[in-house]
């Protein structure tokens, strides 16, 4: 008697034991993570190896199967994963029990000196768990560089100061900013040779109303104080483009923001730089200044160079494959232009947009104007569409709209008909309104804007200006006929 009712004691814990798990299937019951971003933050100076860790949680009820967790870049991927214990980077059904966790172990081997290694290496570690698709963001440092701001600084804003003095950059190892950099008291003078990365992506903030704003953020900004001085040379440029090295991005536009010369910082100068592959070249806005020289700017998302009521000074310069306009100058300011080349083919912008007014209102009835004075000599305003240049004029005063090119090939159309700018030949003169069957370049498919030696129209089409005496490869320019644009053809 005494051994049955002991048997039936036991029984309900048997049966307990043997009742079939259970687990949720309904979608709204996810994963849970101890971070959404696991960062190596090592930079790595030789060959060798990290592992971080991170923690999945299951906070419900039930039981949750996990159907998969693998690593996005698959076999190409740069990190290999440990699951609960278990290496592989694919697994497969793996279970957790309500209130339960599991750990994830990644490890990256990392080369500094493998030029092909991408600066920032991220991947997704993917989770697929009733219907949802979760990821966590692994993030690791592939070369030995200096970063800026910081190594936490991507979707981040990190201040430079140094109370009016000056910082070089001119180690050869390369610079990366990884975030968004902001000078804001400090000079900083770039070498020859330097070359600077920039790694783009997407910030967030919350404002004032606790909502979420979202902006690009890889890019360098100048503000108060901050003052920018590029002095590459001919044969050691300075480099300024987006950090994936792979060929694939060598002329991919929109891969970091841009550089930004925010409203009153003065004294900008820059010389023998490339800057590509961004969403702007150069902002300039109002009341700063800046003088450019020798400089390219191309492939960019938007425009390559913008000046908003700004000071600008360039010669010597060449713009091409801008998305947006070459050269884009709006709400008035005073420019300069000498020697420069805009050629815009394959592309929806035009070489060139000026306006003397901000439009407040989406049908421009209510705006804002500043006087424009531009000046262009000796250059190229020229593309594959019709219309190179847009003109904007809120104000029909001609005092407030103050423009002229001089010894200039452009490509106007619609532009010069009455319903438009009919006098715009007036301000262009002497100029040469060619066509698309006119010769200028040596391979506009190849991005080679060098003179056509036979053939090109701007050869010995420009007056020499005191002070320019060579053309953006150091070529000395004829002393008496010199060619339009940045290139002097060399017989």
């Amino acid at each position: 008697m005494m051994r049955f009712c002991y048997c039936l004691l036991l029984l309900p814990l048997f049966l307990a034991f043997c009742q079939k798990e259970k687990f949720t299937s309904d979608s709204a019951d996810k994963l849970e993570f101890s971070t959404d971003t696991m960062r190596f933050d090592t930079v790595f100076t030789q060959l060798g190896s990290a592992t971080r860790f991170f923690k999945i949680y299951n906070r419900h009820k039930k039981s949750i199967r996990i159907s998969k967790i693998y690593l996005e870049n698959g076999a190409n991927s740069r990190f290999n994963l440990n699951i609960d214990g278990i290496s592989g980077d694919e697994q497969e059904n793996l279970e957790i029990a309500p209130n339960d966790s599991m750990y994830v172990f990644a490890e990256v081997t990392i080369n500094p000196n493998d030029d092909s290694s991408p600066f920032v290496i991220t991947e997704n570690v993917v989770f697929e768990t009733n219907g949802n698709q979760q990821k966590v963001v692994l993030e690791a440092f592939g070369q030995n560089a200096n970063y800026f701001p910081s190594r936490f600084g991507a979707g981040g804003a990190v201040g430079l100061s140094c109370n009016g003095g000056e910082i070089i950059w001119n180690d050869p190892k390369p610079y990366v900013i990884y975030g968004v950099l902001v000078i804001d008291s400090c000079t900083l003078r770039i070498a020859k040779g330097t070359r600077v990365y920039v790694h783009g992506g997407l910030g967030k903030f919350v404002d004032d109303n606790g909502m979420i704003q979202r902006y690009n953020d890889g890019f360098i900004a100048f503000v108060g104080q901050g003052k920018l001085i590029v002095e590459g040379e001919k044969e050691a440029p300075v480099i300024f483009e987006g950090d994936r090295l792979e060929s694939e991005f060598d002329e991919e536009p929109g891969q970091w923001t841009g550089l930004w010369l925010q409203s009153g910082t003065t004294g900008h100068s820059i010389n023998h730089c490339i800057i590509r592959n961004s969403i702007i070249g150069v902002r300039v806005d109002s009341a700063a200044d800046l003088t450019l020289r020798n400089t390219q700017i191309y492939n960019t998302a938007s425009s390559g160079l913008i000046g908003i009521h700004a000071k600008i000074r360039a010669e010597n310069c060449l713009f091409h494959s801008n998305t947006g306009f070459g050269i884009q100058l709006e709400y008035g300011g005073d420019y300069d232009f000498k020697y420069c080349t805009v050629a815009s083919y394959g592309v929806d912008g035009e070489a060139l947009r000026m306006g003397n007014a901000l439009c407040l209102d989406e049908g421009c009835g209510n705006f804002v104007s500043n006087k424009l004075l531009a000046r262009f000599q000796n250059c190229i305003l020229f593309g594959g569409r019709s219309d190179q240049i847009t003109l904007f004029d809120r104000l029909d005063d001609p005092s407030q709209f103050d423009y002229q090119l001089k010894n200039c090939i452009v490509r106007v159309k619609d532009l010069i008909k009455e319903t438009a700018y009919p006098d715009f030949l007036e301000h262009c003169q002497p100029c040469i309104n060619a066509d698309g069957q006119d010769t200028i370049f040596v391979n506009v498919n190849k991005y080679d804007f060098h003179l056509d030696t036979l053939h090109s129209i701007a050869n010995r089409y420009a007056i020499p200006v005191p002070g320019i005496d060579m053309d953006l490869d150091e070529k000395t320019r004829d002393a008496l006929m010199p060619d339009a644009g940045c290139y002097e053809i060399e017989f």
